[in-house]
């Protein structure tokens, strides 16, 4: 455990909170929902019963987005998300921390031997249904994953655009979001990040998207831009 100074409710994004350490130094952290638990080396603070888990910006997009001023927060307490791109879990295990026992995330992981990964931290964490897919072919998971009130995406492949669209088809609940994160040099190395941005939310708002804000997360991850949008149908 570090020693804190103080921890208050950030003044914006309900669920997240603003760790103050005894250096001076100001981190973002979420209530772990699994006391004790560790995902990816993170550090724990406690206060009274409460333990809290910081939320590293260098380690997740969601961190750097809120970090970037993005227009809102739509994950809380109670809702559902369907997270494209889960990786071994370290943003969905904050995800879950902020959507809590009433909650739910369906984590769609392509690689098998990292979805190993996703499980084990998944074996803490109810709320966290981690499912091996290609977020391609949602036809494949429809039996597993409900109606979304959030869509999260975090794919590296060249159609990011389209897989989103085709996502939100199938789950994506008319006035739920969206944050994508955008990997340009994913897309087209030859592109300029700003065209790639541009082509890629075009593709979302002739899908029956609506952006709502976009936030370049430089310099905690560089080419990278985090799309807020509502689906409009």
């Amino acid at each position: 455990m570090s020693s804190v100074a103080k921890i208050e409710e950030h003044p914006k994004y309900s669920g997240v909170y603003v760790v103050e350490l005894e250096d001076g130094s100001v981190r973002l952290a979420t209530r772990n929902l699994a006391p004790g638990k560790r995902v990816y080396g993170e550090r724990l603070f406690k206060i009274g019963e409460v333990e809290y888990r910081e939320w590293n910006a260098f380690r997740s997009k969601l961190a750097a987005a809120l970090l970037k001023g993005i227009k809102e927060l739509a994950i809380t307490e109670g809702s559902r998300v369907l997270y494209l791109g889960a990786g071994s879990g370290t943003t969905p295990s904050h995800v879950s921390d902020l959507v809590g026992e009433s909650g739910i995330v369906y984590a769609v992981e392509f690689a098998p031997r990292v979805v190993r990964e996703l499980v084990n931290v998944a074996e803490t964490r109810p709320n966290l249904v981690p499912i091996l897919g290609d977020a391609r072919f949602p036809n494949k998971y429809a039996h597993i994953v409900d109606v979304a009130d959030i869509l999260y995406a975090d794919v590296a492949q060249p159609e990011q655009a389209s897989l989103v669209v085709l996502n939100a088809k199938y789950f994506l609940r008319r006035g739920g979001k969206l944050y994508f994160a955008i990997k340009a040099r994913s897309i087209d190395v030859t592109v300029a990040p700003d065209e790639v941005f541009r082509k890629e939310i075009e593709v979302l708002e002739e899908n029956g998207f609506k952006t709502i804000d976009i936030v370049y997360l430089d310099p905690y991850d560089k080419d990278h831009a985090m799309v807020l949008a509502e689906y409009v149908g």
